[in-house]
């Protein structure tokens, strides 16, 4: 009953929803600036009531003009976290002792497989006004793209991510399982669920060195690197007692950066239209 002059109703939602149609899918709207406002449903509008024709020589009309209902919606919200890195691995990898280590994270740490149940994000400072974020998500096991496992379900929390971090246990405890097979497990698993996140750039991330001896660790990442048939960057760390971190997170800061001034570097203009840019 106040018109034009009837308050919006204001949802407020974090950075990163993505608003989709409940019924085909379609995606509408993606909230990727602190901020932002958009319109996703518009109100009604009223019509003209008897006094809009009041004149002169119609001093009591009768006329009215029927108004227009607000559009309806249903609508699917869906969160997928802005993290810069994301973390790949096996169920107590060492994902969260690493994100501990090199962030203000704190997640939950314990000997048992499956402790993280939900998306970790931390802040990794590297310098004065140098940092990242980095997210870690429950561990995958094999046959996660299928259901198993929680991982499968936060697996869409990487795909905004320029770099993923494959952390792998290199001394798991059960001498029977081969850390080069759970390995090629998870990369199965992630090429299954989605191309574009298994084409994105993927570091290897060897952990728990501190458990091998020294004058084995050598010849074990050889034999891993060999054996998984890795021609990517490979970085030997020990999250518990932040050997090998330091080149670790510096390497990422560099590799995050560059990629961000390549997503802000202007777009060439063909010379031919360069008069037609708008200014």
């Amino acid at each position: 009953m106040v018109g034009a002059a009837g308050a919006d109703i204001t949802l407020k939602m974090p950075v990163g929803t993505i608003i989709s149609d409940a019924e085909t899918g379609e995606v509408l709207y993606e909230l990727l600036t602190p901020g932002e406002v958009i319109t996703i449903a518009k109100g009604g509008d009223g019509g003209f009531g008897n006094l809009r024709f009041k004149s002169a020589i119609n001093r009591a009309p009768r006329q009215k003009t029927p108004g227009w209902p607000g559009e309806k919606k249903n609508l699917k919200l869906e969160l997928k976290v802005l993290a810069d890195v994301g973390l790949l691995g096996m169920p107590n990898a060492g994902k969260s002792t690493f994100i501990t280590a090199v962030s203000n994270a704190r997640p939950k740490i314990a000997d048992y497989p499956f402790t993280t149940l939900h998306p970790n994000l931390g802040v990794v400072r590297v310098g004065p006004e140098q940092s990242f974020v980095v997210a870690d998500i429950p561990g995958l096991i094999e046959g996660a793209s299928e259901g198993a496992g929680l991982g499968h379900q936060f697996l869409r929390h990487l795909q905004r991510t320029r770099l993923l971090l494959h952390i792998v246990d290199v001394a798991p405890f059960d001498e029977a399982v081969d850390p080069v097979a759970q390995a090629k497990a998870i990369v199965n698993e992630l090429k299954k669920y989605d191309q574009q996140l298994y084409n994105k750039p993927r570091w290897l991330v060897l952990n728990k060195l501190d458990m091998v001896p020294a004058e084995e660790r050598e010849a074990r990442v050889k034999d891993f690197v060999k054996r998984f048939k890795w021609k990517g960057p490979v970085f030997e760390i020990s999250a518990l007692t932040r050997e090998g971190c330091e080149p670790l997170i510096h390497a990422i800061f560099r590799h995050v950066q560059s990629e961000q001034r390549t997503e802000n570097e202007p777009v060439e203009v063909d010379p031919r239209f360069a008069g037609d840019a708008p200014a």
